[in-house]
C-alpha cells in the first residue's frame, strides 16, 4: 500500500516516516524529506510558529512563491517586451493648423525632472522600501507580492500611457519650436504644417497626451502610499492625524513632478491631470490584488500571510480535537485527511498537482 504524501503548492511529497529518508516512487517527481523545509516532525506548537512572522522567508519559501506566480512573471516580461515595441513606433502625426499654433509656441526647454530619474523615485525607491520592511519582519509574502504589484503597477501604466500617447499624437505646448526650430513656419496647400525640424524630437512632440512623467509617478509613488498607509495603519480609527504626512508626501511628491511638466511646457494641463488619475488608478487596482485596503484591520499584511495563519489555526483546532478521541485510519494508522499552510494527504497515486493554494489571489 503506498504511502500517503503530502500536496503543498501543487507538489506531491513522500510523507515522512520512521522508516528512514525515503524518495517517492512516482516517476514524475522523485523528491527525498530532505528537499521539503516545510515537512519537519514536530509539535503543534512548532507548526503555529511556522505560520508567525519571521517563519516565512525568501529561503525557505522564495522560490516556491516564485513558482506559483510563474505565470505573473511572465506576464510581466511581456509587458516589458510590448513596452518597449511602443516606444519604437510613431505616434499619429495629428493635422496642426497655423490657428492652433497659438497654444503650440511655448519655448522649447529641458525637463526640471530628467526621463532617468523617473524609475528611480517611482520604481527603485519604493523597493529599497519593501526590502527594508521584509528585514523587520521577515515575511515573504509581503515581499513578493509588494515588488510583483508595484512593477505591475508601472509597467501597466506605463503601457496604457504609451499606447494612448501613439494613437491620440496630440502636439505638445512647444510643438511650434520642435516643428520650426529657425522659426520659419511652413505649411502645405491645406494647412497642415510642414516640419522641417529633427525627426526625433518632431516625433516625441506629438505625444504630449497624457504625461508619461505623471503616469509612472503616481503608479509607484501611489502604490508606495497605499503600501504605507496600510502598515502604519493611518486609517485605525485612533485618530493619529500626523501618520497622514507619510501617507501624502508621496503622492505630494508625483503631483509636484506633474507640476513641473506644465511649466517646462511639455504638457498641457489636461494630459497631467489624465496622466495622474491612469497612474493612481492602476495603482489602487495592483495593490488591492494583494493587500486588503489600507483602512481594513488586516490592512498591515497581504492576504497570503493572513490565509496561510487561519490554515494554521484550523490545523490546531482539529489536533486539539484529534487528541480526545480514539486514532482513526487503516491498518497502517494512515490518516485519510490533513492539512497545514496546504499541506493535504492524498491516497491517490493518480492524483495530478493542482494549482496554486497559497493565496488565490495572486
Amino acid at each position: 500500500m503506498p504511502f500517503p504524501r503530502f500536496q503543498i503548492f501543487g507538489v506531491f511529497f513522500q510523507a515522512v516516516t520512521n522508516r528512514g529518508p525515503e524518495t517517492s516512487e512516482t516517476a514524475d517527481y522523485r523528491v527525498s524529506p530532505s528537499d521539503i523545509p516545510l515537512i519537519e516532525p514536530s509539535s503543534k506548537e512548532h507548526r503555529m510558529r511556522e505560520a508567525q512572522l519571521g517563519a516565512h522567508t525568501v529561503r525557505s519559501h522564495g522560490m516556491t512563491l516564485a513558482r506559483t506566480h510563474m505565470h505573473d512573471w511572465i506576464i510581466l516580461v511581456l509587458l516589458v517586451i510590448l513596452e518597449c515595441v511602443l516606444l519604437i513606433i510613431h505616434p499619429f502625426y495629428r493635422f496642426v493648423g497655423k490657428d492652433m499654433m497659438t497654444d503650440l509656441s511655448y519655448p522649447l526647454k529641458s525637463n526640471t525632472v530628467p526621463i532617468w530619474t523617473v524609475p528611480v523615485y517611482a520604481m527603485l525607491l519604493p523597493l529599497v522600501i519593501f526590502i527594508v520592511i521584509y528585514f523587520r519582519r521577515r515575511d515573504v509574502y509581503d515581499l513578493h507580492h509588494a515588488v510583483l504589484g508595484l512593477l505591475y503597477s508601472v509597467l501597466v501604466t506605463a503601457v496604457l500611457t504609451d499606447a494612448i500617447k501613439n494613437a491620440v499624437g496630440r502636439p505638445r505646448p512647444d510643438f511650434f519650436w520642435r516643428c520650426f526650430p529657425d522659426g520659419k513656419a511652413l505649411y502645405d496647400r491645406l494647412g497642415d504644417v510642414i516640419c522641417h525640424g529633427d525627426k526625433y524630437v518632431i516625433r516625441e512632440g506629438h505625444k504630449s497626451f497624457p504625461s508619461g512623467h505623471t503616469s509612472w509617478s503616481f503608479a509607484g509613488l501611489g502604490f508606495l502610499s497605499l503600501y504605507l498607509s496600510g502598515k502604519i495603519q493611518a486609517f485605525d480609527g485612533k485618530g493619529h492625524v500626523a501618520k497622514l504626512c507619510i501617507v501624502i508626501l508621496p503622492l505630494l511628491f508625483a503631483a509636484l513632478v506633474g507640476i513641473s511638466r506644465v511649466d517646462d511646457y511639455w504638457h498641457h494641463w489636461q494630459d497631467v491631470f489624465a496622466g495622474g488619475l491612469l497612474g493612481l488608478v492602476i495603482s489602487t487596482f495592483c495593490y488591492l490584488q494583494f493587500f486588503p485596503p489600507p483602512y481594513h484591520t488586516e490592512g498591515w499584511g497581504p492576504y497570503a500571510y493572513f490565509q496561510v495563519l487561519e490554515a494554521a489555526r484550523a490545523v490546531a483546532a482539529e489536533n486539539g480535537e484529534a487528541a480526545q478521541r480514539p486514532p482513526q485510519g487503516g491498518e497502517n494508522g494512515e490518516e485519510e485527511d490533513g492539512g497545514f499552510m496546504g499541506l493535504h494527504l492524498v491516497d491517490n497515486p493518480s492524483m495530478r498537482r493542482e494549482e496554486d493554494v497559497e493565496t488565490g489571489r495572486g
